[in-house]
């Protein structure tokens, strides 16, 4: 085992603007004065402290994308390219530093910060530009011209389980549309968006192109929902929040994107290779604690295979070394936070008393990490689609195993839900498995274990929320269209 505390010191970028908003091209001094400490998941102690910001901050920041924003949307794709080129190779450099910082604030595993944490944010940036370079920004219909043109002034807003990953779904996409924006990274991980506003910086974005806002929701959140000066807003996080976000900006009739999160069911039929489908799942589902939207926490089995199935999955849950982000043989980290992990808690007591039948794991720490939010890798089994661990997004450690008796049973019961995030299926026969996933109510599948495509849209049906994100479609999200009717040729 080795200890790589020496690497997750505060990156030197992150400590100098810990107190400081980015607006107009400059760090600056917040006008709201409120502390925040940075809480370390895995010792439960402070690792910093940042200056929220205030109504007063987000003004300024509007005011600063308000002004950017004419000469911003005039710039050609070949400029907005070049921009983001710069941006890439500026991110790449930096890797080790973001790793760093997300690890610090959210407790990811060191490997797991370095391998997907912070190279999912340059992934998505390298498929922005990818798409850029492709995109028609005109069209021709007759003799209508179609224009895709900037949105204007966006307000992101981002969560803390895969800080990167959502920035540059929203930031890349943004400036290739040639919008600009004002950023608030969520209060509970915003280490990683300092470290973001420092490599657009150094890449030259132009002086109030991006803004970030450092704060919390009924705040700054608040208002950049309900501020005149904002054109649209992204946003993703919990089913709370974002109904909240949708509300206050109805009063200005912006457009509101929203990703909120998922419950997805993983539909497994008897005739695969049981073993070797559920461990290649399972292990997919507990990355980054299970702390992800998209996370397979529902697996439907068949009911003759449950018990093989439980037996299947408490061997790999208690194979799962929990630990310290520090050390380079811990696969499962702490829960982000002291909230999260009582939500955990409670659900997984939830399962207990509503009668699941627990496998292994359970309610309190694992042994051993008496300090740090660590739950214990849970397994249940015999859970019916009614539970509230079957119902609720439990973002943690634990998995669900649902039994069913027919195909058409295990697809209703995936489909009764009130989010439509992702699914998955797996089936010996890819026609069976194409069949079943066209009948899941959610707007991504994934087909006997087939990866994500980074250039496809990401996003939900139902409670999961609307709009789309990476790719083309990513970029989409940012323009309005207008239609030029006549000869302009």
């Amino acid at each position: 085992m080795t200890d790589t505390t020496a690497a997750l010191n505060l990156p030197e970028a992150v400590a100098r603007h810990l107190d400081h908003a980015f607006i107009g091209g400059q760090w600056v001094k917040p006008m709201g004065s409120t502390a925040l400490e940075v809480i370390n998941p895995a010792t439960e102690g402070p690792v910093a402290s940042i200056t929220l910001g205030s109504q007063a901050d987000v003004d300024a920041a509007v005011r600063a994308a308000r002004t950017a924003f004419p000469d911003f949307a005039a710039t050609s794709v070949e400029e907005r390219v070049a921009l983001l080129e710069r941006v890439i190779t500026i991110y790449e450099s930096r890797l080790e530093d973001i790793a760093a910082a997300v690890s610090l604030e959210m407790g990811a595993p060191i490997t797991v910060a370095r391998a997907r944490q912070a190279p999912a944010g340059l992934g998505h940036l390298k498929n922005t530009l990818v798409a850029l370079k492709e995109f028609e920004f005109e069209q021709q219909l007759g003799t209508t011209t179609v224009r895709y043109e900037p949105i204007g002034v966006c307000g992101l807003i981002t969560p803390w389980n895969w800080p990167l990953n959502q920035m540059a779904l929203k930031v890349g996409p943004a400036l290739a549309a040639g919008c600009t924006m004002v950023v608030k990274p969520s209060e509970i991980a915003p280490l990683s968006g300092i470290m973001f506003a420092a490599v657009l910086e150094e890449a030259g974005v132009p002086a109030g192109v991006f803004n970030l806002v450092q704060g919390d929701g009924p705040t700054v959140g608040a208002a950049i929902s309900e501020h005149p000066g904002i054109d649209m807003v992204s946003f993703t996080g919990s089913e709370r929040a974002g109904a909240d976000v949708a509300r206050r900006a109805a009063g200005t009739i912006k457009r509101v994107a929203q990703e909120m999160g998922g419950k997805s069911a993983n539909i497994i039929l008897k005739d695969v290779d049981l073993e070797t489908v559920l461990k290649r799942d399972i292990a997919k589902m507990f990355v980054n604690s299970g702390q992800s939207c998209n996370a397979g926490t529902r697996i439907l089995v068949p009911n003759e295979l449950m018990e093989q199935a439980a037996a299947i999955a408490k061997e790999y849950a208690e194979g799962l070394i929990v630990g310290s982000p520090t050390n380079e043989s811990t696969e499962l980290g702490p829960l982000v936070s002291q909230a999260q992990f009582d939500k955990v808690q409670d659900l997984i007591q939830s399962g207990i008393d509503q009668g699941a039948t627990l496998v292994t794991g359970g309610t309190g720490r694992p042994e051993g990490l008496e300090q740090g939010f660590y739950a214990k890798p849970t397994v249940f089994a015999d859970a019916t689609n009614d539970m509230r661990i079957a119902r609720e997004e439990i973002f943690g450690p634990v998995l669900t195993l649902i039994g069913y008796d027919s195909e058409d049973e295990a697809v209703e019961i995936a489909n009764d839900s009130p989010y439509g995030l992702a699914g998955m299926v797996s089936a010996a026969d890819p026609d069976r498995a194409k069949a079943v996933a066209r009948r899941m109510r959610t707007g991504m599948v994934h087909i006997n274990g087939a990866s994500a495509n980074p250039l496809a849209p990401f996003g939900g049906y139902k409670r999961s929320g609307n709009g789309r994100e990476a790719g083309a479609h990513g970029v989409r999200e940012f323009l309005e269209i207008k239609s030029m009717f006549g000869d302009v040729s």
